[in-house]
């Protein structure tokens, strides 16, 4: 019967499902690993002098060159910090140079201890025994671990051991398959995802089953589960120990820090169960020979990562012998090419492909194959299923009649497209339903089909009156009619759908009725998912939208702009500020131009790492507690580390920020300066732009114990110092210096000294969308002195 032109597609409605669950889990996925991403950003932008959107980027790059998760990357990158007894590296100077390695981890952290004695060494492991090996050699002394040893979950419930390092192999031997028992302490701390901490062998020999050779020989031991991608671990790394005693706590935070550490690497090992090899084959030959019907027993010759150039025969039944024109003992052991080259057609062998790549059975359309039967050659129609055993395949062929074909296909239409068929005589009043009608109404089929009077009492009471009308107008009017209803089974709730029509007699009677019944539980399921995936993303985008008109209010009234130049100890500045032209997050970009007291004149650049609502209040608390700090007597270092410290002690703990601050004196025109991690200030004097030298200063937020630095020029008559955030000089895909010197050209390029110059040199610099926020504060020092009186 066509089916209803109306009716949603399922693929289409899955598909839509999947992308938007997968955007809603990317956004957890983001905002999970947002901690660790700023602290790792933060120690990238220490040592490479970099913005924050180039150390995520950056971060990014390496996981993908290191096939790892950007978190696993991100606890990499924190392990390889020096530690505070490390060498000293060398400070280079100029707009390129790097900030000095970090000497500091800041308040201890033992976990960034541990990753950082483990270095990269995990996620570099070729195996779960070169794993355990690093973790054997690498781990503190204080850890006391004697041996490691690694177990994997496997399907059935047990524990196998896939990795170790100071066990003897008479012991891994013993061990290497644990049943899924009570009293095993692995599996206790995998099924509750906690760690065990072993550290009374007699109380603990009582509760557990131990791990023993020779008793007592580890008098305490660690269990540790590692992280995984679904609801519950499946590995778990044992840390054995001859001491005896408590773990303390520094040691047990090295450790558990040392397991996340190697979850990654671990998911990347192979440990399924080994494939079957020919010795293993030859034990299995015995069933072979006792199976009916044509059956090998096939494993992969691998030409390259994930695909196999040829089979190896390691087992077949005489029948199968028979359709390749040979005896079994001299068909095992060799290739499928050699013997049976009609199973090496394409078709056949991406069927193969599929079935090891996944775990459904492959079977492939009919064939004509010519075997020997009897000594004499005949033709006959066959198809192939292929089904994975371990590392291998079942492959089976039957034989075709043509009706044997018809029902094969009919079975298959009805399997695959959740359907069953069914038949009512009104004459007779039999019924005859197919058994996949009998399973869709969850009815016993000894209990035989339903009349079609008794049709609608299967449906839920809202749905019968619609079914009852339709049964009506088709028994009166001879109407076919498609009507989907709902039925209560053991497995829960079910949609169906019954299409049916009339067959008249030659009265033109309705004499007998046919029928299709098939199940769209599937699609209403991804229907009422797909409504609430549209209700979450909806709800998703009005708080964003209402989260950035917040941030953008804030924003204006804590950072109000000039509408013309601003005049300070006979400078003159002019301020411009551009709000990001992608993305629905406003930033935390800010300036701010003062006069001091003394007559002096401090300006100020800033950027705030990240958007919306948390970078705006960070930003308005760092500009006005800087202009506090300088307006009452600090120096601008000093007011660097106090904001340092401030950042680290605000609610948001791993937020991070860079800065210039700078310092005009007017009467020996010195401007005195010092930065955080920001890209250093240009200078244009006699037709010429030259970046200043930057003095040491580390991005705030970054540790808890910076340098800071300060660096002085004396400006000129005619010269002119632009002062600027990381959004004016970088793009995506390019490098630093490709910005600065972009600007450092269109500066020269745009000299003009009369009020309102600067937006050309804007539209010079910036072009394209896709850019961040930008500051910029452009100060001039008049061809001839300014006269006091017009100081503002």
């Amino acid at each position: 019967m066509p089916a209803d032109s109306r009716a949603p597609d399922k693929a289409a409605l899955a598909k839509v499902v999947a992308r938007q669950r997968a955007e809603m889990e990317r956004l957890r996925d983001l905002a999970a690993t947002s901690a660790v991403l700023e602290r790792a950003k933060g120690a990238v932008m220490a040592l490479t002098g970099c913005s924050p959107d180039a150390a995520a980027g950056e971060l990014r790059r390496r996981a993908e060159t290191g096939r790892r998760t950007l978190l696993e990357e991100c606890w990499i990158t924190l392990g390889s910090l020096v530690p505070p007894d490390g060498p000293a590296v060398e400070r280079q100077r100029g707009r390129s140079s790097h900030a000095a390695v970090p000497t500091s981890r800041g308040p201890a952290d033992e976990g960034t201890a541990a990753l950082g004695l483990l270095g990269g060494a995990p996620a570099r492991a070729a195996t779960p025994h070169d794993l355990a090996g690093c973790l054997l050699e690498r781990l503190p002394a204080e850890v006391g671990a004697d041996a490691v040893v690694i177990y994997v979950r496997r399907p059935a419930g047990g524990l196998e051991l896939i990795g170790h390092a100071g066990v003897d192999d008479t012991l891994t031997a013993r061990w290497r398959q644990v049943p899924p028992l009570s009293g095993t302490a692995a599996l206790d701390a995998l099924r509750s995802g906690e760690p065990r901490w072993l550290e009374d062998v007699e109380k603990d020999r009582r509760r557990y089953l131990l791990i023993e050779d020779p008793p007592g020989r580890w008098r305490s031991r660690a269990w540790l589960p590692l992280p995984a991608d679904g609801d519950s671990p499946d590995a778990c790394v044992g840390i054995l120990r001859t001491r005896t005693g408590p773990f303390p706590a520094r040691v047990r935070e090295q450790l558990l820090a040392a397991a996340r550490l190697c979850a990654g690497p671990l998911r990347a090992f192979e440990t399924r169960p080994r494939p079957v090899g020919v010795s293993a084959a030859a034990a299995v030959q015995s069933v072979f020979d006792a199976l009916p019907g044509a059956a090998m027993l096939l494993t992969p010759l691998p030409a390259g990562p994930g695909e196999a150039e040829d089979y190896r025969i390691d087992a077949a039944t005489r029948q199968a012998a028979g359709l390749a024109g040979s005896s079994h003992p001299d068909l095992v052991g060799r290739r499928l090419r050699e013997r049976c080259a009609a199973l090496t057609d394409e078709p056949l062998l991406r069927g193969f492909a599929r079935a090891l790549s996944g775990s459904e059975p492959f079977e492939s359309e009919p064939f004509a194959h010519q075997e020997v039967v009897d000594g004499a050659a005949e033709l006959s129609v066959h198809s192939v299923r292929a089904a994975r055993l371990g590392e291998g395949l079942i492959v089976t062929w039957v034989r075709h009649g043509s009706s044997d074909r018809q029902r094969q296909r009919l079975a298959d239409v009805q399997r695959l497209g959740n359907l069953g068929w069914a038949s009512w005589n009104l004459v007779t009043g039999q019924a005859s339903w197919s058994s996949e009608v009998f399973a869709l109404f969850g009815r016993d089929p000894a209990s035989g089909p339903v009349g079609l009077g008794g049709l609608a009492a299967l449906a839920l009471s809202e749905d019968v009156p619609a079914l009852t009308h339709a049964l009506d107008r088709l028994l009166a009017e001879a109407r076919p009619f498609d009507v989907p209803f709902r039925v209560r089974t053991s497995d829960g709730l079910r949609h169906l759908r019954l299409v049916a029509e009339a067959v008249p007699d030659h009265h033109g009677t309705p004499a007998e009725v046919h029928g299709v019944v098939q199940d769209l539980t599937v699609q209403r399921s991804a229907e009422l998912a797909l409504v609430e995936s549209e209700r979450a993303i909806l709800t998703q985008h009005d708080v964003l939208r209402a989260e950035r008109t917040l941030a953008a209010r804030l924003q204006h009234a804590l950072l109000p702009l000039p509408t013309s130049p601003v005049r300070l100890a006979g400078l003159r500045v002019e301020v411009a500020y551009l709000p990001a032209q992608s993305g629905i997050h406003v930033g935390g970009d800010w300036f701010s131009t003062l006069e001091l007291p003394e007559g002096d004149a401090l300006f100020v650049v800033g950027d705030v790492a990240g958007h919306g609502i948390d970078a705006v209040a960070t930003m308005a608390q760092l500009r006005f507690t800087a202009k506090g700090m300088v307006i009452t007597g600090s120096s601008l270092t000093g007011a660097l580390a106090r904001l340092n410290t401030l950042l680290l002690h605000s609610r948001d703990t791993h937020g991070t920020a860079t800065m210039v601050l700078a310092r005009y004196s007017p009467g020996e025109r010195r401007l005195v300066w010092a930065q955080a991690g920001h890209p250093p200030p240009l200078l244009l004097r006699d037709g010429r732009a030259s970046y200043l030298g930057r003095p040491r200063g580390m991005l705030l937020g970054a540790t808890a114990t910076p340098v800071f630095e300060e660096a002085e020029c004396l400006l000129r008559p005619g010269d002119r110092v632009v002062l600027y955030t990381d959004g004016l000089v970088e793009r995506p895909g390019e490098g630093l210096d490709r910005g600065l010197d972009r600007l450092a050209e269109a500066v020269v390029a745009h000299q003009a000294d009369q009020p309102g110059s600067l937006a050309p040199l804007l539209d010079a610099v910036l072009e394209g969308e896709d850019r961040d926020d930008v500051c910029v504060l452009d100060i001039r020092v008049p061809a001839e002195p300014a006269d006091p009186a017009a100081r503002g």
